[in-house]
């Protein structure tokens, strides 16, 4: 039989009132204070009894042995701490007297803790006014937002700064109550030991439930795009990959990939290399490089060897309503890199969205077809419209 039991707290730990009565209720269930932890209280198991349970502040986290002696001696013992609150018990029918019986002295062993609750909210407060600021300079700033929202770091620090929120409000919430507090004692007003914690724990159990899925899916998420991010190495041959090959555009028997690049790490040529990666609004993303050689051919300004290259983002959206703002995105960001030419919108029968961007032997296309959208950056001497089709039948992949 198990001897103990766990019950998520109540209220708030500053509520000393709550946390008093709500003791006394499950000692009369049979449930006997244990430990109390950070959300959730442990009880041991036992014979119902009518108990009174008080709960007295200290300057530091812990209370010196003289006062749990000078407590016992008054028919007061003690049973557990959390943070700066310790718990003393007394059976009812011992009668023993109030650990404090003058308000006002009790509220002077308050001002310890309101100066310290009353830095740490000022001191959270300031972090996540910080982190917002951040938050809003990426969305408002930041010249491709939709970008970081695809990639799942903008909804990242997102979750986070609402969690944070949540925590800032439970610290400022704890300065002012802890300082009404010792207002209220100031005015000789006693806590009410017999305090109403039944609703308050009601809501308690429905915001710490929504704050701990929260905190858990937020925590979840990195770990998910680690686990399922992977590279590497781009097969020779073709792959049913949505990913737009040289060999597509091309088309010459002669292409080779030519020997390895020199950047290869983890057994990954990263010349020639394809990362999937995942997130919420992208679960499908696709980046590759690839290099080729045709070895009995030269650029015509004779600077070596034909050697043309492919560059492919892809991104299977859940809101395809985010295409057009996320192509505008991946203009801004990749399309700086060749400086001229135009940007031009083609209309097509096959795409929602088609931009090609052509200046000299590089060629780009940023393409939406439903949930898709593709961006194609090559460099060598084959025809746009080779790239285009290319990219129509890739996309045809993801698109649904």
């Amino acid at each position: 039989m198990n001897k103990t039991t766990n019950m998520l707290r109540p209220t708030d730990f500053w509520r000393i009132g709550e946390h008093e009565s709500w003791f006394s209720d499950m000692a009369q269930e049979g449930l006997h204070l244990k430990k109390v932890g950070l959300q959730f209280v442990k009880f041991t198991k036992g014979k119902p009894k009518m108990m009174k349970y008080r709960i007295d502040v200290s300057q530091g986290k812990k209370i010196t042995p003289e006062q749990k002696e000078m407590y016992s001696e008054s028919g007061w013992n003690y049973v557990t701490s959390y943070g700066e609150f310790n718990v003393f018990s007394s059976s009812v029918e011992a009668n023993s007297p109030e650990l404090h019986t003058d308000p006002a002295e009790q509220a002077y062993t308050l001002n310890y803790l309101d100066k310290k609750l009353s830095k740490t909210a000022f001191v959270v407060a300031v972090a996540v006014l910080l982190m917002i600021g951040m938050l809003v300079s990426i969305w408002f700033f930041n010249s491709a937002n939709y970008i970081a929202l695809v990639d799942g770091s903008f909804i990242q620090q997102s979750i986070l700064i609402i969690v944070e929120l949540y925590v800032a409000y439970t610290s400022l919430q704890a300065a002012i109550s802890i300082r009404a507090l010792r207002k209220t004692l100031s005015e000789g007003k006693p806590i009410n030991h017999s305090a109403p914690w039944k609703r308050i724990r009601k809501v308690k159990l429905i915001i710490a439930s929504l704050y701990i899925i929260l905190a858990i899916f937020g925590a979840i998420l990195p770990i998910m795009q680690l686990a399922m991010n992977e590279t590497k190495t781009l097969p020779v041959a073709g792959t049913d990959l949505p990913i737009v090959r040289l060999a597509d555009i091309e088309q010459n028997p002669k292409l080779n990939r030519g020997e390895a690049s020199s950047y290869i790490r983890d057994n990954v040529d990263w010349g020639n290399r394809y990362t999937y990666n995942w997130s919420l609004l992208a679960p499908v993303h696709y980046e590759s490089n690839e290099n080729g050689i045709v070895s009995n051919e030269m650029w015509k300004d004779g600077s070596g060897v034909y050697s043309p290259s492919i560059e492919t983002r892809v991104y299977q959206l859940s809101l395809p309503s985010i295409a057009e703002s996320l192509i505008s995105d991946l203009i801004k960001r990749y399309g700086l890199a060749y400086r001229g030419g135009d940007f031009i919108e083609i209309e097509h029968t096959y795409f929602d969205i088609l931009i090609v961007h052509e200046v000299d032997e590089f060629k780009e296309v940023f393409a939406a077809k439903g949930k898709a959208v593709m961006h194609v950056r090559y460099h060598g001497y084959a025809k746009i419209d080779s790239i285009i089709g290319a990219t129509a039948e890739k996309i045809t992949l993801i698109s649904d």
